[in-house]
């Protein structure tokens, strides 16, 4: 009867006092979902430790050296959470296995430019950000003079920004923060790499820049920068910046001339490894054979003048890219792409369209244009202004002349998304 009567006591107070009760589960509940996720972190945190302690055990050669890493890491990313981020979930995998890092924070927007300029040659580099630190460090990297050299160091990426479209072609990705640095971190340790495509962008007087993803430029890209001021409105403020835009002014038709030349044929991929040397009788016949009977040397070849076709186009939203988003298929031309969307979309369609670009910029409608070039010049009409993004970096528009370098840079890719992406082509 006590207990019974301690029961009726204890719901009695609940229902006199409901809102500090109601207030109290809130909190409660709210606080052991935070610590659940606390725990779920320490978890991932400890299983990609263990992991790469097993790297760290095995046993290297007397001759041999710990492999070097220089890690550029830029704190301002994820709003200044990127320095935590990484000390806690990268930096102690990376000294598990074994790898002697560098680590070089950028104070200021550009400084990774130049940092990469004075890089000492590595056996590694990793960049930890996301799209503007990539950006940059690609781009001082393929600016230094002895880029050709530079160019084959293998490159990891360590996704701490906000914007991480690189992402999704090296990792696979998931709802959790923690679990997509440590399996980006673990990736580079096993050491699976992917050639990608490069597309270099070059003004009439600037330096070029350099691109992993593309240059996009239009009405989407411009509503898509003003997205974050509607925040008050919260999921209606996609739709709202579409609207409101097209009150402003509408239609928003850009008028453009592109110039392009054809793809050239990929040339077939060269072995991994040296083909063994042969032995000596082999190579005794073959330099007599080369010292009485000369080859003869081919004349040198004459280049044949670039072939460049025009075309006018009047789009809404214009995006050249790589194909890096799936970097393991197989193609037989090396080229980007070039998608214009159609000029006649309705109100309606626009604020539709533009929400499925707000989660993937690369989706294009049936009816737009697409053209494959090996390399393209915009020429855009005089007191046209606006911006273009570059790789998520907004660059002031002007006429450029873009071309592909293919297969340009290494980066480390998991294991497990290249079979993903294999399987999606099947």
């Amino acid at each position: 009867m006590r207990r019974m009567a301690r029961v009726v006591k204890v719901f009695r107070t609940l229902r006199n006092h409901w809102k500090k009760s109601t207030f109290a589960v809130c909190v409660l509940s709210y606080g052991s979902y935070w610590l659940y996720g606390k725990h779920c972190d320490s978890v991932l945190r400890t299983e990609a430790c263990l992991a790469a302690r097993e790297y760290g055990r095995q046993q290297i050669a007397p001759q041999e050296r710990l492999r070097k890493a220089t890690v550029i890491l830029n704190p301002a990313a994820c709003s200044g959470k990127a320095n935590n981020l990484f000390e806690k979930n990268a930096a102690p995998i990376l000294h598990l296995a074994g790898v002697e890092i560098t680590v070089v924070k950028t104070d200021y927007e550009g400084q990774a430019k130049k940092l990469m300029e004075l890089m000492e040659q590595t056996d590694m580099l990793i960049v930890a950000g996301g799209d503007g630190t990539l950006q940059e460090v690609i781009t001082g990297l393929l600016r230094r003079p002895d880029q050709d050299t530079f160019s084959n160091t293998p490159i990891g990426f360590i996704p701490l920004g906000s914007h991480n479209s690189l992402s999704p072609s090296l990792h696979l990705l998931s709802d959790n923060k923690v679990k997509d640095i440590t399996s980006a971190t673990l990736s580079i340790l096993k050491g699976e790499i992917v050639p990608l495509d490069v597309l270099q962008i070059k003004g009439e007087k600037e330096q070029p820049v350099f691109a992993l993803m593309g240059l996009r430029w239009g009405a989407f890209r411009d509503v898509a920068a003003t997205i974050s001021k509607y925040w008050y409105l919260g999921p209606l403020k996609t739709n709202a910046a579409h609207w409101f835009n097209t009150l402003r002014e509408w239609p928003l038709v850009r008028d453009v001339s592109v110039s392009y030349m054809a793809p050239s044929l990929r040339p077939p991929d060269l072995p991994p490894q040296k083909p063994p040397r042969p032995n000596l009788l082999h190579r005794i016949i073959r330099r007599l054979k080369n010292y009485w009977n000369p080859p003869v040397e081919e004349p040198p070849k004459v280049e044949e003048p670039e072939k460049w076709e025009e075309q006018q186009l009047s789009t809404l939203e214009l995006f050249i890219q790589t194909h890096n988003k799936n970097p393991v298929e197989r193609r037989i031309n090396d080229s980007l792409m070039i998608c214009a969307e159609p000029s006649d979309f309705t109100v309606g369609e626009f604020i539709t369209v533009g929400n499925k670009k707000k989660e993937d910029a690369t989706v294009f409608t049936q009816n737009s244009t697409k053209l494959e070039a090996g390399a393209c010049r915009l020429q855009l009409p005089e007191g046209a202004g606006g911006f273009y993004n570059i790789d998520n970096e907004e660059y002031e528009a002007m006429p450029v002349e873009v071309r592909l370098l293919p297969r340009k840079l290494h980066f480390f890719i998991s294991a497990e998304r290249r079979e993903q992406l294999l399987s999606q082509m099947q």
